[in-house]
């Protein structure tokens, strides 16, 4: 018999569900808001990008000079040039004591002015101050005078009209009388002035000083008064060929024909010997081309015959007790000794060179802002008063005006991440010190303490927040009840809402005073609190298992509570004791031993004790960095399949090995993400660095001293930088310092998540 088949029912295939046409509409609208939304947002942070870093190219551009005018004066031995504040009407002075005033403009003819000086004077010698605007004339018969040129601004309208009206003062003697000065500098510091000439002296040079003195009362200035003279001439052991005084008229240096110089410094009655140095010693020829003094008084520009050029200033030596000099630079040489040389009145730019060669260096940085082969040959040139002229007589009595755009002339790299040797300094170091007390104060803009400070609150915030977060992140996902899970999650959360201000507020007047005093304490909580819970679960394991269920599961940390607070309470009450047995220090004024931890800290290690510290900060910030990366590690944690746990425990682990084992690896892509988004939290934080440290740009990691980080410093300088101005510029500097670093931080965050990722997938 045959056997039939029963015959399958055919599938019966349900019409696919077609949907409405709104759907499909309002689909494709979201699908391309988000994807505008997706390329906006890329537009965007690329916008800010340029725009900081077109807010941040000049700082690095060269300067800028172009030609402007030429103005053909009368031929004579010119031996002098200067200029006003403006640049509006420049000053020749010619050998026989003669002022020639030239506007550039054309406008006016030179104006020839002869000061009222005696028939019978012959000059010799010149100097010039441009500063006080003073022309220092010498005569052939050992005497000088000061001529003021005493500029006025007339203004008609917005039309601007120099004048000048020079007033020479009284011929003063100076070294022997009858002896033609050959060089000539002075000095006016207000109510004392110092003159210092080298003299020719039946073939031979000798060096005289003067110093005068002028008392000023309400009823006006009194008649200047000889007070000292002095002739240095014994105490030199070569022959004298150049000489300078010190900004505070408190100092003489001569250069002398061998190499030689001799720095004088005027004590009581005297001026006395302090220092003698040859800045070119180590060259096979050691003479002097050339020897000035730039703004200020405190650094000397050297040249030597062969193009070599060094700086050297003032400062205190490691072992000494009083300045001298010291090389602190040495300048890209020149073609040959400089035979001009001219000082910015407003840095610490110079401009100088060697026949048709010209330069401009900024001395602090050591760089060439501008270099330049004229088609002429400089025998005179002068800088403008306001840094935005160049002005050369060329060897054909012709002046030449150049325009100078050179905004930031202190700003470079070497300025910005290098160590530079300031003036006064004993060291080169990196410092940020944005602004000063005087006009003559030179900006300081490292960015070095501020990245090192950045990097020092970022790291002490991390160190305190990330165990507490990651930790309270596995507790919570893993072996707390569900029902107190749904209340500490959202209590961690509502933390992050608190605002920075209000938590700088807190650390800098309550726990920063509270902290100082129990430093002690807060060691032996740290020490107490790992140890007690280590040692309290190591107990609670041993527990018989009817103990144990006394607690129920998830509630464990009730019993750890107490002792969590008894360890914390006993810590903070053995601090004094701590402090009174460990940290006792000789108090070096009355002998006494004390028990102070302030104190013993600076003698033990060397470094500063400040209440407001990077320990406050590492409490604070992380306090507020906590909730962010527990958040984010808990959801990750939670978000485990529950088939993996259930695996791991059916195959005979712990809740704790399961945990360690399983959970953290499958879930380390999102803590990663938490750490990095944690960090990225603290680089930026503002206000609770701002308010909770001493805001110090110093360059040391030590727990107990400040900081200022980028962004505090942004916040503190930024309302109070001029606009487009160097220090505005610079603070944008550090704000794409902090953008790039967000922006490395977080990609190589996103690379090694997708690493982990992909080794630790479930599927």
């Amino acid at each position: 018999m045959a056997r039939t088949t029963p015959e399958v029912p055919a599938t019966r295939t349900l019409p696919r569900v077609a949907p409405a046409r709104s759907v499909l509409l309002v689909d494709r609208l979201m699908a391309v808001g988000i994807t505008f939304g997706g390329i906006a947002i890329i537009v965007a942070v690329l916008g800010i990008f340029v725009f900081i870093l077109s807010q941040v190219l000049p700082l690095f551009r060269g300067a800028r000079v172009a030609p402007l005018q030429q103005v053909a004066l009368p031929p004579q031995p010119y031996v002098l040039l200067g200029t006003d504040e403006w640049t509006a009407l420049p000053v020749l002075v010619s050998a026989d004591g003669t002022l020639w005033f030239v506007d550039p403009s054309g406008q006016r003819p030179v104006q020839r002015v002869s000061p009222a000086h005696p028939p019978d004077v012959a000059f010799t010698a010149f100097a010039y101050d441009q500063g006080r605007q003073e022309v220092v004339m010498a005569t052939r018969d050992g005497r000088f005078t000061v001529v003021r040129l005493n500029y006025q601004a007339t203004f008609a309208g917005s039309a601007r009209t120099v004048v000048a009206h020079p007033q020479a003062g009284p011929l003063l003697a100076l070294g022997r009388q009858g002896y033609p000065i050959t060089h000539i500098a002075y000095r006016d510091s207000g109510s004392d002035k110092l003159a210092v000439a080298i003299q020719d002296v039946a073939g031979r040079r000798e060096v005289h000083a003067v110093h005068l003195v002028q008392r000023r009362t309400l009823l006006g200035a009194s008649k200047v008064q000889v007070k000292n003279r002095y002739d240095l001439t014994p105490q030199l052991a070569g022959t004298p060929q150049a000489v300078a005084v010190t900004a505070q008229a408190d100092g003489v240096v001569v250069a002398t024909e061998e190499g030689d110089v001799y720095y004088f410094v005027r004590q009581s009655e005297a001026l006395a010997l302090r220092q003698v140095f040859a800045p070119f010693q180590d060259l096979a020829a050691p003479q002097i081309a050339s020897m000035h003094f730039l703004l200020g008084g405190v650094s000397l520009a050297f040249s030597s015959p062969s193009g070599a050029h060094r700086l050297f200033s003032l400062y205190v030596p490691a072992g000494a007790a009083v300045r001298l000099f010291g090389q602190t630079k040495a300048l890209t040489p020149l073609p040959a000794g400089a035979s001009f040389f001219a000082h910015s009145l407003r840095n610490k730019a110079f401009l100088t060179g060697a026949g048709a060669w010209a330069g401009l260096y900024y001395a602090t940085t050591a760089t060439v802002r501008w270099q330049q082969q004229l088609p002429f040959t400089v025998t005179l040139a002068r800088l403008g008063g306001k840094y935005d002229r160049l002005l050369f007589l060329d060897d054909h009595h012709t002046l030449h005006l150049y325009a100078l755009d050179d905004p930031h002339p202190e700003d470079g790299w070497r300025a910005f991440f290098g160590k530079l040797w300031y003036e006064g300094a004993a060291a080169p170091a990196y410092v940020w010190q944005s602004t000063g007390g005087s006009d003559a104060f030179e900006p300081k803009l490292s960015l070095v303490p501020l990245i090192i400070g950045t990097l020092k609150g970022t790291f002490y915030a991390l160190l305190f927040a990330v165990p507490v977060a990651l930790l309270a992140a596995i507790y919570t996902s893993q072996f707390l009840h569900p029902n107190l899970r749904l209340v500490v999650k959202p209590t961690m959360e509502i933390m992050a809402s608190l605002p920075s201000v209000i938590l700088g507020f807190l650390a800098a007047l309550w726990l920063a005073p509270l902290l100082e005093r129990r430093i002690p304490s807060c060691l032996l909580i740290f020490l107490g609190i790992p140890w007690a819970a280590v040692v309290f679960g190591w107990l609670w394991n041993r527990l018989p298992r009817r103990c144990r269920r006394l607690v129920r599961p998830g509630y464990e940390f009730l019993a750890f509570a107490p002792v969590l607070l008894a360890v914390v309470y006993a810590a903070w009450q053995l601090g004094p004791l701590l402090e009174r047995w460990l940290f006792v220090v000789t108090d070096p004024h009355s002998g006494q031993r004390l028990a102070d931890f302030r104190l013993w800290w600076p003698q033990a290690t060397g470094t500063r004790f400040e209440q407001r510290n990077a320990l406050v900060v590492g409490f604070m910030m992380g306090f507020a960095v906590i909730p962010i990366i527990f958040t984010i590690a808990e959801d990750a944690l939670s978000s485990v399949p529950a088939a993996l746990k259930s695996a791991s425990l059916a195959l005979g682990a712990s809740r704790w090995q399961t945990a360690v084992r399983v959970v953290i690896p499958t879930a380390s892509a999102g803590i990663f993400s938490a750490l990095m988004i944690g960090l990225g939290r603290a680089v930026g934080e503002t206000m609770i660095v701002l308010m909770a440290t001493g805001n110090t740009p110093i360059m040391d990691f030590s727990i107990f001293t400040g900081m200022r980080t980028l962004s505090a410093n942004i916040a503190v300088e930024l309302p109070e930088a001029p606009h487009h101005g160097t220090l505005y510029r610079t603070l944008f500097l550090g704000g794409l310092l902090l953008f790039v670093m967000t922006f490395l931080v977080n990609t190589v965050a996103e690379i090694l998540r997708q690493h982990l990722r992909e080794r630790y997938k479930t599927v």
